[in-house]
C-alpha cells in the first residue's frame, strides 16, 4: 500500500519538443538533467524524429541508465518525404495543429499511453513553446505547463514586442524601408537592434504571413503557463531577461544547456560517456584530421540542421574559404544546397584538396572543442551559438532565418565575440572577415571570448545562476500536484 501511495506521488513529466534538429536536442539534454535528479520522465517524440535517432544515435543505451525514463512517439502530421527544412520547415505548424493536437490528447487521457502501465501519471508536462496548444490540453486535465523557448532570449523578447512594432509602423516592412533603422520599440535593444535584425519571420510585407501569425500568437500565449525555460544565462542576457520577468516572472534560465549537462554528469561519473542527439551520422574522421593541423588554424564551417544554401550563396562562400588560405573543415548536409550543385570550379576543388576536408555532418562540440579550431562560421542558430561560446570560438555569422538574425547582432556588436556578416554573400568580403577573425583582428577578440567561457562556466558550476535556477525548476516540478495547477 505505502509503495502504491508513493508511486501516484512520483513526479513524472512528459517533455515534448518541436519536431526539428535544434529543439529535440537541447530538450534531450534537459529530459537527461531531470532524470539525474530522480525525476521520471516521458519524451515523447514525432515518428520521423525517433526512427533517425534510433537509426543515428545511441539514445536509447544512453538513457538506459536512467529507470525512470522512456520515449513515446506521435505523427508530426506530415508524409514521410516531406523535407521539413529551410522555409517549408512553417508547414508542420498547421500539420501538428491539425493531426497532433487531437491526438497528443488522447495519450495524455486517463489510460492513455501517456498514463497506463505501472509509472506513475503525467504530474507536469514541459513542451515546445512554440506549441501553446499543449496548454489547453493541460488545462483540461489539470496538469501544470512549463513552456521551454530554444531560441535566445533576446530573440523571444523581440518576438513579444511584435505587437509594439506594429502599433509604431515598424512593421510590416515596406519596400522603402531602411534596414539599418535603429528600433525603438524592443525596450533594453534600442542602442543596437536594427530592422535588419529582426528574427526572420518578421521580414513581411504582409502580416498575415503564416509564419509571422504563428511566432506572435504562440509567444503571446506564453503566460499562460506555469513558467518559461530558457536556455540561456543571466551575464550573456540580463537585460533580456530582466525585461521577459516584468511580463512572465516564473522564469528559468538555465543554460547553457550543454555545459550543465556535462557538469553534473561529471559530478556522478569520473569520465561520462560521449553522447549524440544527431538526427545525422556524424563522420568522425574530421577529428582525425584536425588532429593533423596546428593549434587555431582552421576556421569551422555549419550552417546546421535547416539552412538551404543556393548555388549562388554556395560558391560565394567557397571561394571565399579557399583565397583566405585557411584550413577550413566544411559541414555540409544532405540535401542542403538547392538546385545545381555540380560543375563546381576547379580552382575550388583544388583548394580544398589542399586545405579543406569536407563532411555531410560533424560531431560539432568535439569539434568546436578541439584545439585546431580557430574560429566558426555559423548560421548562427541558438544550440550553436552557445556551444562556440563555452569552446571560447570567435565566430562569422551568416544567419538564415528564426532568431539566428538577432543573435548575430548580437555577437558581433554586444558581446564582440565574432563579426555579423548578415544578408551577405560576397567572396571577397567572405575572405577579408576569415583573415579578420583568423589573425588581423583575433587579440581583440581574445579578451571577450575567453571573459565570456568563463561566465558561462561559472553559471553552471555550483552556487552558479544557472545551476541555481535548474535546481528550482527541478523543486518545483517535485512538489507540483495537479490540485495546485488546476486553471
Amino acid at each position: 500500500m505505502e509503495d502504491t501511495l508513493s508511486q501516484s506521488n512520483s513526479p513524472h513529466v512528459l517533455i515534448f519538443p518541436f519536431p526539428v534538429q535544434g529543439h529535440v536536442s537541447c530538450m534531450l539534454k534537459l529530459a537527461e538533467l531531470l532524470c539525474l535528479s530522480g525525476v521520471d520522465v516521458t519524451f515523447l517524440n514525432s515518428d520521423i524524429i525517433h526512427r533517425r535517432l534510433l537509426r543515428y544515435t545511441d539514445v536509447v543505451s544512453r538513457f538506459s541508465c536512467y529507470p525512470g525514463f522512456r520515449f513515446e512517439t506521435i505523427s508530426d502530421g506530415l508524409p514521410t518525404d516531406h523535407p521539413r527544412s529551410g522555409n517549408r520547415v512553417v508547414d508542420i505548424f498547421d500539420s501538428i495543429k491539425m493531426v497532433t493536437k487531437p491526438m497528443f490528447r488522447d495519450m495524455l487521457l486517463p489510460g492513455g499511453c501517456l498514463n497506463c502501465g505501472t509509472r506513475p501519471p503525467v504530474t507536469s508536462v514541459i513542451a515546445d513553446g512554440i506549441m501553446c496548444f499543449t496548454i489547453d490540453v493541460a488545462k483540461e486535465m489539470g496538469i501544470p505547463v512549463f513552456l521551454f523557448r530554444t531560441v535566445s532570449a533576446s530573440c523571444f523578447w523581440a518576438f513579444y514586442c511584435i505587437p509594439k512594432l506594429i502599433e509604431s509602423g515598424d512593421l510590416p516592412i515596406k519596400e522603402d524601408d531602411e534596414m539599418d533603422r535603429l528600433l525603438n520599440g524592443v525596450t533594453g535593444m534600442e542602442n543596437y537592434l536594427r530592422l535588419r535584425d529582426l528574427p526572420s519571420f518578421c521580414r513581411v510585407s504582409d502580416l498575415s504571413d503564416q509564419g509571422f501569425q504563428v511566432v506572435m500568437s504562440e509567444t503571446q500565449e506564453t503566460y499562460r503557463a506555469n513558467g518559461l525555460i530558457l536556455n540561456t544565462f543571466e551575464d550573456l542576457e540580463e537585460s533580456a531577461l530582466t525585461q521577459i520577468r516584468k511580463h512572465i516572472p516564473n522564469l528559468y534560465a538555465i543554460g547553457p544547456l550543454h555545459a550543465n549537462l556535462k557538469s553534473r554528469l561529471e559530478a556522478h561519473m569520473s569520465s561520462p560517456p560521449r553522447s549524440s542527439d544527431s538526427l545525422w551520422e556524424e563522420d568522425r574522421t574530421c577529428m582525425t584530421w584536425l588532429d593533423e593541423q596546428a593549434p587555431k588554424s582552421v576556421i569551422y564551417v555549419s550552417f546546421g540542421s535547416m539552412t538551404m544554401l543556393n548555388r549562388e550563396d554556395l560558391i560565394e562562400l567557397w571561394y571565399g574559404l579557399v583565397n583566405s588560405n585557411k584550413k577550413f573543415l566544411w559541414v555540409i548536409r544532405p540535401n542542403s544546397v538547392a538546385g545545381d550543385g555540380r560543375n563546381i570550379p576547379a580552382h575550388l576543388l583544388e583548394g580544398t584538396m589542399k586545405r579543406g576536408y569536407m563532411v555531410r555532418w560533424a560531431p560539432q562540440e568535439d569539434v568546436l572543442a578541439h584545439q585546431a579550431v580557430g574560429g566558426f562560421l555559423t548560421h548562427s542558430g541558438w544550440n550553436s551559438t552557445l556551444e562556440s561560446i563555452v569552446a571560447a570560438v570567435p565566430m562569422i555569422c551568416w544567419p538564415y532565418y528564426a532568431d539566428q538574425q538577432v543573435n548575430s547582432r548580437l555577437v558581433g556588436e554586444v558581446w564582440k565575440l565574432g563579426f555579423d556578416m548578415k544578408d551577405i554573400c560576397d567572396r571577397v568580403i567572405v575572405e577579408n572577415v576569415i583573415k579578420d577573425l583568423m589573425d588581423r583582428k583575433r587579440d581583440e577578440l581574445t579578451r571577450p571570448v575567453d571573459r565570456m567561457m568563463k561566465l558561462a562556466t561559472r553559471s553552471v558550476a555550483e552556487g552558479g545562476t544557472s545551476y541555481t535556477s535548474l535546481n528550482r525548476l527541478i523543486e518545483d516540478i517535485k512538489t507540483s500536484t495537479k490540485d495546485e495547477y488546476v486553471f
